[in-house]
């Protein structure tokens, strides 16, 4: 088992992310853990190094909704509901995109997609069980490094909407 190292302020340098919550005044806490590439799922694994429930950390999933590239925030504990996404942004069909397309498109690589300081910022919806929660982690930017949040903060920084998106 990984084990984390918990950071309250930023470091110098950082991810796009770090960078995005810090010029916004956002407050967050960033969580660092060794990453294990033969980890099976990104996001069990930070949960499980964090020492958080996996209902709290959350996973960027990014989809073709009829054409456009949208990010999907939903718990590691489910899975995205491709039909649900495509409704909650107007849209007919969804499919999970390309990862070359998404790793070009948001400047980060699978498995440290952040919803924060995307490259080119996309349309974002965030599954509504945020919202039972005081903070949430979502990635940082990299594999390995995870930022706490409250759901306020992320929607409001990325645009989001908020939907049932996700499934057991």
């Amino acid at each position: 088992m990984a084990k984390a190292k918990k950071k309250t302020q930023p470091g110098s340098g950082g991810t796009p992310a770090t960078v995005a919550l810090t010029a916004a005044g956002a407050p967050y806490t960033l969580h660092a853990y060794e990453h294990d590439p033969a980890s099976a799922s990104y996001g069990e694994e930070a949960a499980e190094a964090l020492g958080v429930s996996p209902d709290r950390v959350f996973k960027t999933l990014v989809a073709d909704v009829d054409g456009e590239l949208t990010v999907a925030v939903v718990p590691v504990a489910g899975s995205l509901d491709l039909k649900a996404l495509a409704s909650a942004v107007g849209g007919k069909r969804a499919s999970m995109a390309d990862p070359a397309a998404a790793e070009r498109t948001t400047g980060y690589v699978r498995g440290g997609i952040s919803p924060l300081g995307q490259r080119k910022r996309l349309r974002t919806v965030l599954d509504s069980s945020a919202e039972s929660h005081e903070t949430i982690c979502v990635s940082a930017g990299r594999r390995g490094l995870e930022v706490e949040l409250s759901p306020q903060s992320l929607t409001t920084l990325t645009s989001a909407t908020l939907s049932p998106i996700a499934r057991p």
